[in-house]
């Protein structure tokens, strides 16, 4: 079973600031594209961020400028920081590893973190 480990969320006032982690199973990481998405209660679940293997960063135009995505290969983890939050930031966060470089292709989600934003 793979597993993917998030953490770093929590409550934090409008303007705050917040670093979440995702560990990846090493196994899996090298060849792996790492995405960020969030889901609000009552909103499908939204791509907030991506870094792929190579380290190319993608951010959905919501969170350009506020949120960086960063990929740390010593230790298989890649992290979220989201800086200048909103209240519609808030969300829970769930980080999925996924490759097509392999057969069959995969994607692992992680169970998500909750962030809330207050204003």
């Amino acid at each position: 079973q793979v597993q993917l480990v998030e953490s770093g969320g929590g409550l934090v006032q409008a303007g705050g600031s917040l670093r979440l982690s995702c560990v990846v199973p090493r196994s899996i990481f090298t060849i792996s594209t790492i995405h960020w998405h969030r889901q609000a209660p009552e909103n499908q679940r939204e791509l907030v961020a991506t870094v792929t293997g190579a380290g190319r960063t993608i951010l959905a135009d919501s969170v350009k400028g506020r949120f960086t995505i960063s990929r740390d290969n010593a230790n298989n983890t890649v992290c979220l920081q989201m800086n200048s939050l909103k209240p519609e930031d808030t969300a829970v966060y769930f980080c999925a590893a996924q490759s097509t470089l392999v057969t069959p292709p995969f994607t692992y989600w992680g169970q998500g973190t909750q962030v809330t934003v207050s204003s």
